[in-house]
């Protein structure tokens, strides 16, 4: 298990944020430039387009293009199949290994965040806020605002890209199981007012019917609760690895061991079983959104 802190947060409540002002994706570095120089070259070479391999690589045009860019840090099923399909004779897979993003991200998130691109299931549990994969610009906008110490204008926009980049795996990988659970009291405490938490709940609706997303919502009342130490994520890797990430106001814990990933297992299934039904949740969300 290892512990590391950024500047003001975590994955969700700010996005991996730190006291420079970077957000989730990693500031460009130099190696990460040059990797993108040598998979364009490479792509060039091949007579491909950006949207020519992303079809064979199997990824988005947009990430081909970040990370040709040096502003993402590639995945290491592209890396992989990049190097099959553009006959890298090695060297795509060597550049990689010696990939690195410059300070912004704390260490701990920067591990979670490149396994969370290539996770086949992945598991959040919610009690202070709308879980950042799932956030409306309006409800996120409203947090970067409130941020203490305060965030300039090109900080929170910066914060917002890296946000809204970080949000298109729910869709770009439509095998990755995602379930989240969240507090009923999170609607009920209106952040940013009734017309944000409006929309956030149409926009949860409009998630929750696609096939690898389930939500579920834990309901105020409840006697019984497996959740009350806090926050949590899990997620399972292609090898079929778990692991664990929990944050607290400037911390965050990355956890790999695998007792304590087997104790939040459990209570995330309890949790499961504690709150409302898949149906009831969305029921619950329609009568919120037509409360409000």
């Amino acid at each position: 298990m290892t512990d590391g802190t950024d500047g003001a947060g975590g994955t969700d409540s700010t996005g991996g944020f730190d006291s420079t002002g970077s957000g989730t994706e990693p500031q460009s570095s130099d190696s990460l430039k040059a990797f993108g120089e040598v998979v364009k070259a490479f792509r060039k070479r091949a007579g491909l387009t950006q949207e020519g391999l992303a079809l064979l690589v199997q990824y988005a045009a947009h990430t081909v293009a970040s990370i040709e860019q040096g502003r993402r840090f590639p995945p290491r099923g592209f890396v992989e199949r990049a190097e099959e399909v553009l006959d890298g004779f090695g060297a795509l897979r060597g550049a990689a290994r010696h990939l690195s993003r410059q300070p912004g991200l704390a260490s701990w998130f920067r591990q979670w965040a490149n396994l969370e691109t290539e996770a086949i299931s992945l598991c959040t549990y919610e009690c202070r806020l709308i879980p950042g994969l799932l956030q409306t610009e309006a409800y996120a906008r409203k947090l970067f605002v409130d941020q203490l110490p305060p965030l300039g204008d090109d900080q929170i926009e910066a914060q917002w890209v890296a946000r809204e980049e970080r949000q298109r795996l729910l869709r770009e990988r439509p095998n990755t199981a995602y379930s989240f659970i969240l507090e009923e009291q999170l609607f009920l405490r209106r952040t940013g007012g009734t017309e944000v938490i409006m929309e956030l709940i149409d926009h949860l609706l409009e998630l929750a019917a696609l096939r690898n997303i389930e939500m579920q919502i834990m309901p105020q009342v409840r006697g019984s609760h497996a959740g009350l130490d806090g926050p949590m994520q899990l997620l399972e890797t292609p090898e079929n690895r778990w692991f664990g990430y929990c944050e607290g106001q400037k911390s965050g814990q990355f956890i790999s061991d695998p007792k304590v990933v087997s104790t939040l297992q459990m209570r995330y299934a309890r949790m499961r079983s504690q709150a409302l039904t898949l149906e009831d949740s969305v029921g619950l969300l329609r009568r919120m959104r037509g409360a409000t």
